[in-house]
């Protein structure tokens, strides 16, 4: 079944690019739009979309008011905004968001992120989440019993520097689904839930360096 999509934001230009974007997906559809936070977390109670999409800063409710409101509703929400500022991803977060990424980030990643949160992954924008890791200062930490293939090593060290599955794969030569199967190798073994921590991983073990 196709994932079912309410966007939230008060521009109707960004509504319908984005709208233009998902539907072209084969297993993606929007059911609905909101031009403000608090028409988004009645309509989503209504209607029980897959996810949400939903700007930071709108009128009515915000992103993180909407975020908090669904919490524990099933509901995932995905933040998609302009405005990366460290406080707005920390409260996302802290408040069950299912991924957040930058709006200059491009279709591409704004679909990964869609399928990473029904897959119950996270996917944050890379240029956050290298900028997020660098300022946590991740002591280093030494972890003998993780072995992995030179081809893991090449990938998490991608995975650390923000790069997305479509372009890890273009990069290596690799079908999508390679990457996406020894992503899942890499959690197995780091015993990581997403990528984020694996990134996190990356960096606190001294396997990726800045």
């Amino acid at each position: 079944m196709a994932t079912r999509i309410l966007i939230a934001d008060d521009q109707e230009g960004i509504r319908g690019a984005f709208r233009l974007i998902l539907d072209a997906q084969p297993d993606m559809t929007v059911v609905a739009e909101a031009a403000d936070g608090r028409t988004a977390i009645d309509t989503a109670t209504a209607i029980r979309p897959d996810v949400v999409l939903a700007d930071i800063r709108m009128p009515g409710a915000d992103g993180i008011e909407v975020t908090r409101a669904l919490a524990g509703t099933g509901i995932r929400v995905v933040i998609v905004t302009t405005f990366g500022l460290d406080e707005y991803v920390h409260a996302a977060l802290r408040h069950g968001a299912d991924g957040f990424i930058l709006k200059r980030s491009g279709p591409t990643l704004l679909i990964e992120a869609i399928r990473a949160a029904m897959n119950g992954d996270m996917l944050i924008s890379p240029q956050l989440t290298v900028r997020l890791l660098r300022e946590r200062g991740l002591p280093h930490v030494e972890t003998p019993d993780v072995v992995l293939t030179e081809r893991e090593d090449e990938i998490v060290a991608m995975v650390a520097h923000g790069k997305t599955n479509a372009e890890i794969a273009a990069e290596l030569f690799l079908a999508p689904g390679t990457v996406k199967n020894h992503i899942a190798a890499i959690q197995r073994k780091t015993s990581t839930r997403n990528r984020v921590a694996i990134a996190s991983w990356a960096w606190s073990t001294g396997r990726t360096r800045p």
